[in-house]
């Protein structure tokens, strides 16, 4: 029971740090924002406009993830927006897919729903740029599973700006991308090798086994 001249919650309770990040939108005049916004872009497509990416890393992003540089979160916020293809400051299922994909690390769809899921603080089966850093936040801190799609999403968009520069970013992440596939490709040369030598003991064994068999009969046979 409320107490006299107590105000009933209007809404289920919003964290104060996030509030600037996930404005309130009712789910009707969400569809319909996006919408337009894709009616924009197409618009804009047609006639030969370039579209901006709507998001863009604000003050609280900076301050919130102190152990990066501006530099840095700018890097990754350039990777969030070229992977953003509905330039709607979102990276849902499918562009995280294609992501993945061009990253040269496919993965199933449970799996991509799995690395969604993973970071998807406020539920909205999509990633937002806060999310994406909590990703490397993640891989920074060693939180992580290896191999994952996080893990390998992390290694794969890693990048220090310092060393290679902004025009050396691509060949930087194309080097990243060979350098885990020569990685799986080791692994998967060790895993046939392993497997090799499993089915060569289990021959030998069956080799041993029928000797003593027919070494049995034979001596069954003398006696």
């Amino acid at each position: 029971m409320l107490a006299e001249g107590a105000r009933a919650p209007s809404g289920p309770s919003r964290d104060p740090q996030t509030a600037s990040v996930y404005p309130e939108m009712p789910a009707t005049e969400e569809l319909s924002s996006k919408l337009e916004r894709r009616l924009e872009i197409n618009t804009a497509l047609d006639n030969g406009i370039p579209v901006e990416p709507q998001f863009r890393a604000h003050r609280s992003i900076y301050a919130e993830f102190t152990e990066f540089t501006r530099k840095q979160i700018k890097e990754y916020e350039a990777t969030f927006n070229k992977y953003d293809e509905g330039r709607d400051g979102y990276l849902d299922l499918t562009e995280l897919k294609r992501m993945m994909e061009k990253l040269g690390a496919p993965q199933t769809h449970l799996g991509l729903k799995g690395m969604i899921k993973e970071v998807d603080e406020d539920g909205d089966n999509k990633i937002s740029f806060r999310e994406f850093m909590l990703i490397f936040r993640k891989a920074k801190a060693g939180e992580l599973i290896e191999e994952s799609g996080l893990s390998q999403l992390a290694k794969l968009t890693e990048i220090d700006v310092d060393q290679v520069g902004v025009g050396g970013a691509k060949n930087f992440f194309e080097a990243k991308i060979e350098e885990l596939r020569r990685g799986s490709k080791f692994e998967d040369e060790i895993r046939q090798e392993k497997e090799e030598r499993r089915r060569q003991e289990e021959e030998k064994a069956l080799r041993r086994s029928a000797f003593k068999e027919k070494a049995a009969i034979f001596q069954g046979s003398v006696a």
